[in-house]
């Protein structure tokens, strides 16, 4: 059964897009209420160094946020997240690049950038660090 009007598809954004313009006027209206600054970044222990040789990349968890770490030598750690640029997808560390198993993106071990596939721009980097034996993010 088809409509003469609209398309679901042209409904479903129509939809959409009132929902979202309510929430954005809803999101811009007065208050003398203060909203609290973001915290900022600290220091997170990841793991023991041991627990990634160099060379060698490995994916952590720290609540929500997941984290790619490429360990380059004894004292350089690289960490990304792993939430790839394209549609958000999880990525992987393989021996030698990141990558996203949903569309094939590529991403260089140490710098994040994209070097195959659909990715538009790097992975958002954090700070890494080996202190006293821990590799530490700050996140």
């Amino acid at each position: 059964m088809s409509s003469s009007c609209c398309s679901r598809r042209e409904i479903l954004r129509t939809g959409a897009v009132a929902g979202a313009s309510a929430l954005v006027l809803t999101a811009c209206g007065g208050s003398d209420e203060e909203v609290p600054a973001a915290e900022p970044a600290q220091w997170q222990d990841a793991l023991v160094e041991g627990d990634v040789p160099v060379g060698e990349s490995v994916r952590v968890a720290f609540g929500e946020n997941k984290v790619l770490l490429h360990r380059a030598t004894e004292t350089q750690v690289y960490a990304y997240s792993a939430v790839c640029t394209h549609q958000g997808c999880t990525v992987n560390p393989e021996p030698e690049r990141f990558i996203c198993p949903c569309h094939s993106s590529v991403y260089d071990l140490e710098s994040g950038e994209p070097v195959a596939g659909p990715a538009p721009r790097a992975l958002e980097r954090y700070e890494a660090r080996v202190e006293s034996g821990i590799i530490q993010v700050r996140i």
